[in-house]
């Protein structure tokens, strides 16, 4: 025998709680289920159950007060306390908005269709409501702007949606995979960035691109001199500071021997392919002097800036890219979350560590590997900390990048969740 008891709940401020019952029934658990709705004690079934979707195969219940007892052992049961409010998912887009919800009064489901001139008018009509949208282009300001308006925000990766389309892929089945998505227990949702932090993550995109075309850009330039016997040394800085002799030497041999190595017409090319690439270098410090602005200005900037390895860029993208610390529950999560702790598989009880998951943001993964390598080779040029040289004794070298980024990441989510500033003995009897 099975048995559900629902008691009212009163908060201290808001309305009642209701109780979400996850019901999988198979077989006749059907007819079960509705007889015990019947027999639920002398609550009318109307104030007892309310209906979200279709029954078969499953069915999500809210329960107010009373008792609903199913004798049958192929009903599984969950239970979970959520507020009583309006869920309204929004499947986003340029023109037009699917949304999709359930009246609480009546049960009944509701689609519509918006354009993006009346979204913000229609969010403003209705009451406060939880309003859930998948974390895509436009969805943070979307959520800064309805937040405005009342209502609370969650944003869950388009990854945790997907298995939940049924079906055609059309813009109302994705918003009602929303919906469904949204309430599975254990969810985890993108918190809302604020304006501030999207304009430092714009700018470290804007960087990034423009440190890809200036990789590009020199490649060539490197590659086309090795097809005429110049070799010039690796490394951006290290090209620059070559070339210029380099196509020095070139024109001089052009001017005193007609088979010179590389003739005047394409030495003209490859001057303006070097003022390109040394225009696209003035543009990335002055993105970097951009957002030096914001490293002076933000305290936790400021405060994650302290710990070793971390400098202007991976301070500025982890303070925008995290959005809260305290979305994270500990610095374990954070690191999991940026893909810095090791990948797990097994079965029949024996689980195996693989190497690291490489999850979540790439790019500011990147900068916390470059970070711990400085850290690392910091160790070979003078005194570091006993916890790195034992683990250089017994670990190869990427393997201890590896664990040094994880204890970055792990730092600044602790200097930022305390509100602590970072303290140098604290690394002196770490392990």
């Amino acid at each position: 025998m099975r048995s559900i008891v629902g008691q009212e709940r009163v908060a201290a401020r808001g309305p009642p709680e209701l109780f979400v019952l996850r019901i999988l029934v198979t077989g006749h658990g059907k007819s079960l289920l509705l007889h015990a709705m019947r027999e639920a004690g002398s609550v009318p079934t109307s104030d007892l159950i309310r209906w979200y979707g279709r029954l078969p195969p499953t069915a999500l219940l809210a329960l107010r007060r009373g008792k609903c007892q199913i004798d049958d052992p192929t009903v599984n049961i969950q239970m979970e306390t959520i507020m009583e409010r309006t869920v309204i998912a929004v499947d986003i887009a340029k023109k037009v908005f699917q949304l999709h919800w359930v009246e609480l009064d009546t049960g009944c489901i509701e689609r519509l269709q918006l354009k993006r001139a009346r979204m913000l008018e229609w969010f403003a009509n209705r009451t406060a409501a939880l309003v859930v949208m998948e974390a895509c282009g436009g969805a943070h300001d979307w959520g800064r702007a309805l937040i405005g308006l009342g209502h609370e925000v969650r944003l869950i990766s388009p990854r945790k949606v997907r298995p939940f389309v049924q079906r055609n892929k059309t813009d109302a089945a994705d918003a009602q995979a929303i919906w469904t998505a949204c309430q599975q227990p254990g969810m985890r949702f993108v918190p809302v960035k604020t304006e501030a932090q999207q304009i430092v993550l714009s700018l470290h995109r804007l960087r990034a691109q423009l440190m890809k075309t200036r990789i590009m850009q020199t490649n060539e330039l490197r590659g086309l001199l090795y097809e005429f016997g110049i070799v010039l040394p690796e490394g951006h800085a290290a090209l620059l500071r070559a070339l210029p002799d380099a196509m020095c030497d070139a024109m001089c041999d052009a001017m005193c021997d007609a088979k010179a190595r590389l003739p005047a017409m394409l030495m003209d090319s490859l001057d303006e392919q070097l003022r390109r690439v040394q225009q696209l270098q003035a543009d990335i410090g002055l993105v970097e002097r951009r957002l030096s602005q914001p490293m002076r200005e933000i305290p936790a900037c400021k405060a994650v800036a302290e710990i070793p390895g971390v400098g202007l860029l991976t301070a500025t993208a982890v303070v925008a890219s995290m959005g809260t610390p305290t979305s994270f529950k500990d610095a374990r999560e954070f690191a999991a979350w940026i893909g810095l702790v090791p990948r797990q598989t097994g079965t029949g009880g024996r689980v195996r560590q693989l190497g690291i998951s490489k999850r979540g943001d790439a790019y500011l993964r990147t900068l916390l590997m470059h970070g711990a390598r400085a850290v690392v080779i910091r160790f070979k040029v003078g005194p570091t900390w006993p916890w790195l040289t034992a683990l250089l004794q017994r670990r190869p070298y990427s393997v201890a990048v590896a664990a040094v980024a994880n204890k970055l990441a792990r730092t600044i989510w602790a200097v930022l969740a305390r509100g602590q500033a970072w303290r140098p003995e604290a690394w002196q009897g770490a392990h």
